[in-house]
């Protein structure tokens, strides 16, 4: 299967389905002597990884993972980083009943088309499990960011079904289950999710992520505009069907007058450009918005058809996600992440001795 490898000088391949042996990733083209060990990517993983509350499906998985190569005496080689997470918890029976039904909504119909044949055991290379190879790569990118530029990456969920979360402050987005930045509303969202579960259905989100000091210049004019390659990024994620950048579709009612990001000596006035302005970065905060479309797997039951063609219903039981959204800040972060290094790589190979003429802040 093509298609298993993004970026250009920062490169990541991942493998796995949701109920084989493992997932694995190989990162190609990090910068030698880089201070890495597994416990750096562990935290960002187990930060995704299901079980983590009864609002997100409870397979029990570790996600511990191994690096395998790439790595010498506690410092990136400049070799190809390879790493491995086993699958512990697969319950392949559970998905039995719908391996002959196409689930409305969900991958099974299209790999089907493409391929000829499809893994059903939860999705196979469907699954939303695949995103802990992107969050393991993302924590290698995160960590090389920050040690060399200063960039921070950080996300939060923004809307719940039809509840938006207003932001109140970021300290407080690792306090709960829904990396919300406002614990006041997580009675509400509780409450929210216990009867979307009771009830077997599902529900969208958005996420949004913010990545700071990243320096002006990164991204290319045209082809591999910086926004355009975070917008194909974020699209890969699973569920996501839509991705704005700064005010994204809050444009269409804005003027000119409003959306133009005005300039003083001291900088910006606003940003509703989200940090990119002709493909390349502005210096600001580069601001990315996803919306999540809800789960396809639900116990309602629901139209389709089988393998033969013929009229069908389809229930799914088992272990879900009501809301993928629950789980997908750090996904959205890792692939934030792994963009921004793989443009910084960029600019350095062919205008790292540039220095601007003018600069604000």
């Amino acid at each position: 299967m093509s298609g298993n490898t993004f970026g250009t000088l920062f490169c990541v391949t991942s493998f796995g389905e949701s109920h084989g042996p493992a997932y694995g990733g190989v990162v190609d083209g990090c910068p030698p002597g880089l201070a890495l060990e597994a416990a750096d990517l562990q935290r960002e993983l187990d930060r995704r990884k299901p079980g983590s509350s009864r609002h997100v499906t409870q397979r029990r998985e570790s996600d511990a993972v191994e690096i395998l190569s790439g790595v010498h005496e506690g410092r990136t080689t400049g070799t190809a980083i390879g790493f491995i997470v086993r699958n512990e918890d697969q319950r392949s029976r559970d998905y039995a009943a719908i391996a002959e039904r196409f689930r409305p909504g969900h991958a099974d119909w299209t790999y089907t088309q493409k391929y000829g044949l499809r893994d059903p055991r939860g999705g196979g290379r469907a699954s939303a499990r695949e995103t802990l190879v992107r969050v393991a790569a993302g924590a290698i990118a995160k960590k090389w960011l920050a040690e060399r530029y200063g960039v921070k990456v950080r996300g939060y969920l923004a809307q719940l079904g039809p509840i938006p979360v207003p932001f109140i402050s970021w300290e407080e987005i690792g306090n709960n289950p829904f990396f919300v930045p406002n614990q006041g509303l997580v009675p509400e969202l509780e409450k929210f999710m216990d009867q979307l579960r009771e009830a077997g259905d599902s529900c969208g989100a958005r996420v949004n992520v913010v990545a700071s000091s990243v320096p002006a210049g990164w991204g290319e004019p045209v082809y591999g505009r910086l926004d355009a390659d975070l917008a194909g990024a974020m699209m890969s994620i699973n569920a996501v069907k839509g991705v704005e950048i700064g005010a994204g579709f809050g444009a269409i009612a804005q003027k000119g007058s409003e959306h133009g990001d005005q300039m003083t000596p001291q900088g910006f006035l606003s940003n509703n450009n989200g940090g990119v302005l002709g493909g390349i970065s502005t210096g600001q905060d580069v601001t990315v918005s996803l919306a999540l479309k809800p789960t396809s797997s639900i116990r309602i039951p629901r139209r389709t058809i089988d393998a033969r063609g013929q009229p069908a219903t389809v229930a799914t039981t088992g272990r879900h996600d009501p809301c993928v959204g629950l789980r997908a800040t750090p996904i959205a972060e890792a692939m934030l992440a792994c963009v921004l290094m793989d443009h910084a790589l960029r600019h350095r190979a062919q205008c790292g001795d540039v220095t601007p003429p003018v600069r604000i802040g």
